[in-house]
């Protein structure tokens, strides 16, 4: 069972940022989130009549998400949101299971008595936002937990280079996560996280964190490659 996720293509103003700036964070987020999906043509006549605004701000939007890496420009055919490729996922997923394991290990030790009780209120929201079924209210409850064990670290170029990775992370995190029958996996696992954590045993956090990762790519690869059967 896959979830169906509602239009979520709506300019979410900010009275405190320029308009090519709220453009770019609606496109980011449409396209982080699904709403526009991998190989779909951007087209700014029509982006723009959907977003109620002029081409200039969704042409400079496309420029700056081409430059993330979440668009990309086709000859001929014009931009396009930037597919899912294994080898994309593969290159994300490898730096980041690598850090995910660090933060794990330097949380046993570092983590605070605040966080430990935060990040276990974190485990318990998770669990809660799986029950609604919302991909977008579950990947939000997943980040949060996530992001608890990172600051856990006490290391800002750590938390730095977790940044950096984190808005290509959400983007195969949600695939994963639109897919509800990988969600007891995810509970089950965050609270193998946190237990370690607890116990202080830096091991099995470590191994865990990477366990977590691992199954979130092997769930991906299945669907893309049954996605690139479906297009045959």
């Amino acid at each position: 069972m896959v979830i169906i996720m509602q239009d979520l293509l709506q300019l979410d103003m900010d009275e405190s940022l320029p308009l090519r700036d709220v453009v770019c964070n609606t496109l980011r987020r449409a396209i982080l989130l699904g709403e526009l999906k991998p190989s779909e043509r951007l087209m700014e006549i029509h982006l723009a009549d959907r977003l109620g605004v002029s081409r200039t701000p969704i042409r400079e939007a496309i420029r700056r998400l081409e430059l993330e890496g979440l668009v990309t420009m086709v000859p001929r055919k014009g931009a396009e949101v930037a597919q899912i490729t294994e080898k994309s996922m593969n290159d994300v997923l490898e730096v980041r299971r690598a850090l995910d394991a660090l933060c794990a290990e330097l949380a046993c030790d570092r983590i605070t008595t605040d966080e430990l009780e935060t990040l276990r209120l974190a485990c318990e929201d998770f669990e809660a936002a799986v029950q609604t079924g919302d991909a977008k209210e579950i990947a939000h409850a997943d980040v949060t937990l996530h992001d608890i064990i990172v600051k856990a670290t006490g290391n800002p170029r750590l938390i730095q280079l977790v940044n950096n990775l984190s808005e290509q992370m959400y983007r195969y995190r949600f695939e994963y996560i639109k897919d509800t029958s990988q969600h007891q996996i995810l509970v089950d696992e965050h609270r193998i996280i946190y237990q370690s954590i607890v116990n202080k045993d830096k091991k099995t956090a470590a191994e865990a964190a990477k366990t977590h990762i691992d199954n979130q790519e092997k769930a991906i690869i299945r669907q893309i490659r049954l996605d690139r059967e479906n297009r045959k």
